[in-house]
C-alpha cells in the first residue's frame, strides 16, 4: 500500500542520514526497524474505543453514538489517503500516542459529520448556521500531555466544538470543546494543506512545537475565538493560510500559560485573512493577527481584506517588542469603520513604510501609535483583485465566512504582486517527513498573501 511504501521510505532515508554522520570506525546496529507497519482497522463495526494501526484506504469508518476514539500512550493510529471518518455527537477523537492523517491532493481525507449540510450564505446569522448550532457537532481532535506528534495531511475537519457530555475525556479539558488541541511542550504539531470548517471555538496550541501551513479556515469560533490561537510555550510557524470569517483574529499568539517551556516564538507570513472579527462584539477586539502577553515572532505578506481590525500589537499586557519585527502587510477596507482601524486605535502596531496603502498617505504627520484618526481617502482604494471575490463589499457580503464559490488568488495585474519580503527565514523546528513530519515548509513568498502568482503557497 502507498502508506506503507511512505514508511518504508522515511525508514530508508533515516537510516541513510544515520550511515552517512556515522565516523568510519563507529559502529551503527540497525537491527531494529524504526517503524513496524501495524495492524488495520475494519470497517465492519461502529468504532468505539481504543485503536492503533491504521484505517485503510478507500473505507469509511464511523464513530458509535457516545463514544470516542483513543490512541493510547506509546501506539500510532494512521488514516491512509481516501478515508472518511464519521463522527457522532459530542465525540472525539483522544490522542494519547500519536496520530495521523495522510490525504493527498487527489485523495483527501474527511472527518466530518455525515450528510450534514453546510449553510454557506452571508444573508444567514450565526446562531441559524448549522455550523455553529447543529446538535450532531463533535468535539474535535484532543491531545494529551503525552502526545508527541499530530500530523494532518490534506484533511478536512468539520463541525467541532460541541460540548462534553459527562466527565471530559482528559484532564485539561472541560465545558464547551476547542476544534483541536494540542498540549505537549516537547511535541510537534503539524497541519498542512488541510481544511478546517465550522467549529464553535477556535484550534488551540498551548504549548508545543508548530507548523500550520497552507490550510484553510472557514467560520471558525459563534462568539468569540481565533483561527489559529497559540499560548505560552508555543514556538513555530503559521504561513500561506486562507482564513475567513473567524469570530475573532486569525492568528494570534500569547505568552500567556502556566505550562513550562519557551517563550513564545511565532513567525506568521503570507497569510490571507478575510472578513474576520465581525462575530465578537467587544470593542477592541477580533480582526487579523495579534501578538500580545509577552509573544514574539516575526510577520510579514500578510493580507487583510475587509477585517474589523488590522495586526494588532497588544500593550496591555504588552507583546514583546523588542523581538516583534513586521512589514509588508497589505490593508483593504470598504467601510471608513475599517480603513480607520488598518492600525488599531490603542494598540501599538506602529505603521511600516512597507505597508499597503502607505501610511503616509492617510496618517496625519503627528500620528501617534494608538490614534485616533480618519481616513475616508482609502475607503476602497488598493483592490488586491482576488481572482473571484466581490469587492467592493456591498451590504451583507462581508459576512461571507467561507470559501466555497470564490477564488482568492491573485490577478497578475494585483497590486500585491511583487511587494513581499522575503529576507528572512521560517523557525523550521518541526521534522520533515514524508510521514511523521511535515512535507515542505515553504519559505517566504515574493507575493503578499497567501497564493503565490507562480502557483506555490496555498494549494486549495
Amino acid at each position: 500500500m502507498k502508506r506503507d511504501s511512505l514508511m518504508i521510505a522515511s525508514f530508508l532515508v533515516a537510516m541513510a542520514c544515520f550511515m552517512s554522520c556515522a565516523k568510519k570506525n563507529d559502529l551503527v546496529y540497525a537491527s531494529v526497524p524504526l517503524v513496524q507497519v501495524a495492524q488495520s482497522i475494519s470497517d465492519s463495526a461502529p468504532l468505539c474505543g481504543s485503536y492503533k494501526g491504521y484505517m485503510v484506504s478507500g473505507k469509511t469508518y464511523t464513530v458509535a453514538a457516545g463514544c470516542n476514539i483513543t490512541v493510547n500512550a506509546g501506539d500510532t493510529l494512521i488514516m491512509d489517503e481516501n478515508v472518511h471518518l464519521y463522527m457522532s455527537p459530542a465525540s472525539s477523537i483522544i490522542v494519547k500516542g500519536i496520530f495521523i492523517s495522510l490525504g493527498n491532493r487527489d485523495n483527501p481525507n474527511w472527518i466530518t459529520v455525515n450528510g450534514l449540510v453546510k449553510t454557506d450564505n452571508p444573508q444567514t446569522p450565526a446562531d441559524a448556521d448549522s455550523a455553529f448550532i447543529s446538535t450532531r457537532i463533535w468535539c474535535g481532535i484532543n491531545c494529551d500531555t503525552s502526545c508527541a506528534l499530530l500530523v494532518l495531511k490534506w484533511t478536512h475537519v468539520e463541525y467541532t466544538g460541541g460540548n462534553f457530555l459527562g466527565t471530559p475525556p482528559l484532564p485539561s479539558l472541560s465545558g464547551k470543546s476547542h476544534s483541536i488541541l494540542f498540549q505537549n511542550i516537547n511535541g510537534s504539531f503539524i497541519m498542512e494543506d488541510s481544511w478546517l470548517y465550522g467549529s464553535t471555538d477556535e484550534l488551540r496550541v498551548t504549548c508545543g512545537k508548530i507548523c500550520l501551513m497552507r490550510n484553510t479556515l472557514e467560520k471558525i469560533g459563534i462568539t468569540g475565538g481565533e483561527g489559529l490561537d497559540v499560548k505560552h510555550g508555543t514556538t513555530g510557524d503559521m504561513a500561506y493560510n486562507l482564513i475567513i470569517g473567524s469570530a475573532t483574529d486569525g492568528t494570534k499568539a500569547s505568552d500567556v500559560g502556566t505550562y513550562a517551556g519557551p517563550q513564545t516564538n511565532i513567525t506568521m507570513y503570507n497569510n490571507t485573512y478575510v472578513n474576520c472579527g465581525y462575530r465578537r462584539t467587544a470593542a477592541g477586539h477580533g480582526g487579523s493577527l495579534d501578538y500580545e502577553e509577552g509573544a514574539k515572532g516575526l510577520a510579514y505578506n500578510n493580507l487583510i481584506v475587509n477585517c474589523k481590525y488590522g495586526f494588532r500589537v497588544l500593550n496591555n499586557v504588552i507583546a514583546d517588542t523588542t523581538h516583534l519585527r513586521y512589514g509588508n502587510t497589505y490593508n483593504y477596507g470598504d467601510s471608513i469603520s475599517i480603513v480607520n482601524q488598518f492600525y488599531p486605535q490603542s494598540y501599538i502596531t506602529i505603521p511600516q513604510l512597507t505597508d499597503i496603502p502607505q501610511p503616509s498617505s492617510y496618517l496625519p504627520s503627528s500620528y501617534t501609535l494608538g490614534q485616533v484618526y480618519d481616513a475616508p481617502s482609502i475607503v476602497g482604494s488598493n483592490d488586491p483583485q482576488f481572482v473571484n471575490f466581490p469587492l467592493p463589499a456591498t451590504e451583507g457580503i462581508v459576512n461571507i465566512a467561507y470559501a466555497a464559490g470564490f477564488n482568492f488568488r491573485l490577478k497578475a495585474a494585483s497590486p500585491a504582486i511583487g511587494k513581499g519580503y522575503t529576507g528572512f527565514s521560517p523557525l523550521s523546528l518541526v521534522p520533515i517527513d514524508p510521514v511523521y513530519g511535515a512535507t515542505e515548509i515553504s519559505p517566504p513568498g515574493k507575493d503578499i498573501g497567501c497564493y503565490q502568482l507562480d502557483g506555490t503557497g496555498n494549494q486549495h
